[in-house]
């Protein structure tokens, strides 16, 4: 009994170490996510070194994970949605949000190879505005949207969040989430490319020092890109391949700094987005 608190106690302080991740719909091997399917066989819960809400590349740390972390699905959606629906997407509330940055909520039809994007919280995602100062204290935790009407239905359809924060060692953090999609007679989807940044390979964004304009370019500028159940996706879209490294080394890091205190309860539990058809970008055009 006693090493299997001392076993629990070390999960939970390696997520709450760790930085960010979506609990809601549950993604790949989660111990913290919410109504998670049973693992696949031979996988285990992403904890330890890497743990759920660690970023999967580092350009200081080096050590790169495959894009949505894990390439082997779950046998079972985490969630069943409906094209043109609202859905809200959760974070887990042990975060650590670096300053905000940039995050994209995307879509694959290819486990997790190509994706395009559904929806977009520029330049102050977690925050909804430029923050005073260097904070790792989530104002936002939740994100209301619609999915767009035209997202060809399929049971095996990938779900994905990315984000490339504002301050810190320059990483990039990516969940997936197993997902079905009914109600659609599209057969495609076209939409902005996934920007994928500071992984081997990609652009390095700079941290960005107050001014949240820093590396928009990239996400301004992304081709479009049409995904679907049956191929015709453009190939990978210049995206890395599903498991660029098949035996990841990551050594998660903490920043300690004053400048990055502690988590603590988010100011605004929910953000919400007017419903929409296509992407929407919920960014600023000043720093």
């Amino acid at each position: 009994m006693k090493l299997t608190i001392l076993a629990s106690v070390a999960a939970l302080a390696a997520l709450v170490a760790g930085h960010v991740s979506i609990i809601n719909p549950c993604p790949r091997y989660s111990p913290v996510g919410e109504n998670c399917p049973a693992l696949p066989p031979g996988q285990s819960l992403d904890t330890g070194s890497n743990a759920i809400n660690g970023p999967i590349s580092s350009v200081q740390l080096g050590g790169t994970m495959p894009l949505c972390r894990h390439t082997t699905p779950y046998a079972t959606p985490s969630a069943k949605w409906t094209a043109g629906q609202s859905v809200t997407i959760k974070f887990n509330p042990s975060a650590a949000i670096h300053s905000g940055g940039h995050c994209e909520f995307s879509m694959s039809y290819d486990n997790g190879k190509t994706f395009a994007v559904i929806h977009r919280e520029l330049q102050y995602c977690f925050l909804g505005s430029k923050p005073a100062s260097l904070t790792n204290t989530a104002a936002i935790l939740s994100y209301t949207f619609n999915l767009p009407a035209d997202l060809p239905s399929s049971d095996t359809a990938v779900f994905s969040w990315s984000w490339v924060n504002a301050s810190g060692n320059r990483e990039y953090y990516m969940n997936c989430a197993d997902v079905s999609i009914s109600g659609s007679s599209s057969g495609s989807f076209t939409g902005p490319q996934m920007v994928v940044a500071n992984y081997p390979g990609y652009p390095t964004i700079p941290e960005f020092n107050g001014d949240y304009t820093t590396g928009m370019q990239y996400y301004t500028n992304a081709p479009n890109i049409t995904v679907s159940p049956s191929g015709g996706n453009g190939g990978n879209g210049g995206q890395p391949p599903a498991s660029p490294n098949p035996n990841p080394v990551y050594s998660s890091a903490v920043v300690t700094s004053a400048a990055y205190p502690a988590p603590t309860a988010p100011a605004a539990p929910v953000s919400s987005a007017p419903p929409m058809a296509s992407p929407t970008y919920a960014s600023s055009s000043g720093p």
